[in-house]
């Protein structure tokens, strides 16, 4: 009986010393990193009960993103090859057709789409690199394809005209009425479907592809990459001979601007090849319909205009691999290898007889010369030619990861680097 009380004595010491401490000095073994199981909410936290405990001093940024664990994704439905130390795992599923995409600074993901006719906001919470809730805030809109936040406000590029929502993150999950900034753009549905962003000098980029597979385009508004002031007015030519481009970005460095080009059909299945094109100032023309790829001359145009009166690709992407959404990795957390290069989502081919794309490509760059063009990330196409997912858009997270949306898989990847 002694020995017992002399033993819970020494216990009850050693808790005292050290609760005393604050746990200074004492060798705590760092937990397993929690599973999928483990992480998922209780039912008390479903029901928003929060426990009682005193509130600690508010988090930086930075203490928030060392500390906190990404969420173990669910498995994707197909293996994806990456380079050695990459990863990828979903960031959010259920986001049905999603598109094109645009990042407030506030982390709030805006999502467009084109045949689904939804604009979504995609929520992470916790910051762990998992989304925990996406808000459809639109619906039946018309093909809102494009989306680019600016001074707190949300830019949606449906067919035929521009909204902008103003202070939308105040008012989530709601969604408040748009202005209308210009309805002035044609309502063609033929590569009518927008990608819009705003370029470093402030105005907003809106494409207007061709209305056809190959047609005249010149004294018309189609073909043309075009720009607006915010509130829509003094809309610029600033690119022609451009049949649909779902995808552009300018230079970290220079400013000048680089965008992705889908080649015509029907020509082959390896003629003519897509385009990466880089247009240091306005002005340019880069030959559509007359030449494609910058030596295929077009059969019914091509005797009108020679190739060498355009400016050329300053890279051919691979035939019909639909290259649409397209970055710069302007990251810390990618090795420096990647720094100002560009990645590309190819959504892939639709009819041609051996299915290319569906796969992020790199494209390697020295000052502003191309000097290498490979695939980074593959395998929603599988070996039997069916394809499980198409990537569509590319966005930077503050963290250096990097975002690929797939509106035929209805999701959202994270790419990361752990080396």
């Amino acid at each position: 009986m002694l020995r017992q009380f002399q033993i819970s004595l020494l216990m009850v010491t050693i808790a005292l010393f050290v609760t005393a401490c604050g746990g200074s000095g004492v060798l705590i073994a760092t937990p397993p990193r929690p599973t999928q199981a483990e992480t998922e909410p209780t039912p008390t936290e479903v029901e928003g009960t929060e426990p009682t405990a005193t509130t600690p001093a508010e988090p930086t940024a930075s203490q928030i993103a060392e500390a906190t664990p990404t969420a173990v994704p669910d498995p994707l439905p197909g293996e994806i090859r990456l380079p050695p130390g990459f990863k990828i795992g979903y960031y959010a599923q259920n986001v049905p057709n999603a598109r094109s995409m645009a990042l407030s600074p506030n982390g709030t993901l805006f999502v467009g789409t084109r045949q689904a006719g939804n604009l979504y906001a995609v929520v992470d919470r916790d910051q762990d690199y998992r989304a925990d809730e996406v808000l459809t805030l639109g619906r039946g809109m018309n093909a809102p394809n494009g989306v680019a936040f600016h001074d707190g406000a949300l830019y949606v590029a449906e067919i035929n005209r521009v909204l902008r929502y103003e202070d939308i993150e105040a008012s989530l999950p709601d969604l408040p009425e748009p202005i209308v900034i210009n309805d002035d753009y044609p309502s063609d549905g033929h590569h009518g479907w927008k990608f819009i962003r705003f370029g470093p000098d402030g105005r907003l980029y809106v494409p207007v592809g061709a209305p056809c597979n190959v047609c005249e385009t010149e004294g018309s508004p189609y073909g043309k990459i075009t720009s607006i002031a915010p509130d829509g007015s003094d809309l610029q030519v600033y690119a022609q001979g451009v049949r649909n481009s779902v995808g552009f970005d300018w230079h970290p460095e220079t400013g000048e601007l680089w965008f992705t080009d889908n080649g015509r059909d029907l020509l082959g299945d390896d003629v003519p090849p897509d385009e990466l094109n880089h247009a240091p100032q306005a002005g340019l023309d880069f030959g559509f319909p007359y030449c494609h790829g910058g030596t295929v001359s077009d059969p019914e145009y091509g005797s009108q205009r020679p190739c060498q009166e355009f400016t050329p690709p300053a890279q051919p992407l691979g035939p019909h691999v639909a290259a649409l959404g397209m970055r710069f990795y302007t990251g810390d957390m990618f090795p420096e290898e990647y720094r100002n290069q560009i990645f590309i989502a190819e959504h892939g081919s639709w009819n041609r007889s051996i299915p290319i794309g569906y796969r992020i490509s790199l494209v390697r760059l020295e000052g502003d010369q191309v000097v290498g063009y490979q695939v980074f990330a593959e395998g929603w196409l599988q070996d039997n030619g069916q394809a499980w997912g198409r990537p569509v858009d590319v966005q930077l997270l503050p963290d250096g990861s990097m975002l690929v949306s797939d509106d035929k898989a209805g999701a959202i990847y994270r790419i990361w680097y752990e080396g």
